[in-house]
């Protein structure tokens, strides 16, 4: 790995993955095939980026709005995503690194849920970085939960500044993120961390999600 003299490498860093049916469809394959691409390349992403020194890698991998797919995508994506936390499950040594979800995963059907908490408990200990999912996850839900959260706990009006918003988050010990990355050509943020990317450094590319590299991950951070 190329090494970088840099003393501002960020500590966090979102990635919003797109263009894993495209990437697909161009090569002539099945949806599956890209989708299947896509979510190993996520493990692969976090390890070369906490190679070069980030903290926090933060994926969002479905949506609140996802279910606005068809249902065969929508359970095409839950299917191939929970066999793939199966197989960390199975092996969590594959991983040097910490599992942390945000979203309501509680909704998500099956034993997805339990696969969620299994992998979070499962890497709890480990050192080398946090990789953090948006599962069934929506900026502005969480905004939404965070503010209901406030109610019930009855904070009064006067009490509310933007720590204690912030820590009514799934995970407000993550910080703000310092850059996020979005792939597959469309310039949106697609509502991901709208709170924590209030001052981030985005970064557009034009290629698909399955053809990010480890050169892609150096370039981000020397840029």
């Amino acid at each position: 790995m190329q090494l970088i003299n840099n003393k501002n490498i960020p500590e966090h860093i979102g990635i919003v993955i797109d263009g894993n049916r495209e990437w697909a469809e161009e090569r002539n394959l099945a949806p599956a095939d890209g989708f299947l691409k896509g979510f190993n390349k996520i493990w692969l992403t976090a390890s070369w980026f906490f190679a070069l020194g980030v903290k926090i890698v933060s994926v969002r991998v479905f949506s609140v709005e996802d279910w606005e797919k068809s249902r065969e995508e929508v359970n095409l994506l839950l299917k191939i995503f929970k066999e793939n936390l199966e197989k960390i499950s199975a092996n969590p040594e594959l991983i040097k690194y910490k599992v942390v979800f945000s979203g309501l995963t509680a909704e998500l059907p099956g034993d997805l849920p339990d696969l969620c908490e299994d992998l979070v408990l499962a890497t709890k200990n480990n050192q080398g970085g946090t990789l953090h999912f948006g599962l069934n996850y929506g900026g502005r839900q969480e905004i939404i939960n965070a503010v209901k959260k406030m109610v019930m706990n009855g904070v009064e009006p006067e009490q509310i500044h933007e720590g204690m918003i912030r820590k009514y988050f799934d995970h407000s010990e993550l910080g703000d993120v310092d850059v996020i990355i979005k792939c597959g050509g469309e310039q949106t943020l697609s509502g991901f961390l709208l709170w924590q990317s209030a001052y981030s450094r985005i970064v557009f590319l034009q290629k698909y999600w399955p053809d990010f590299e480890e050169s892609d991950a150096t370039a981000v951070i020397r840029n």
